[in-house]
């Protein structure tokens, strides 16, 4: 992912979440990502505390 996506590193941040969400989604409607990548490529562009929630949520 060349398009320098947005960074979410976690913690309590509603607005920041959304935006990283908006962002990601942008990302991936120009690359035209089928529904069953986006999980795995959202998970590619998490940070931190993030990351590390994510690793234990799969």
């Amino acid at each position: 992912m060349n398009n320098k996506p947005p960074i979410f590193k976690g913690g309590f941040d509603p607005d920041g979440a959304q935006q990283w969400i908006e962002g990601i989604e942008r990302i991936f409607g120009a690359m035209r990502c089928m529904d069953e990548h986006i999980v795995l490529l959202g998970g590619y562009v998490l940070h931190d505390e993030a990351d590390h929630w994510w690793g234990n949520a799969k």
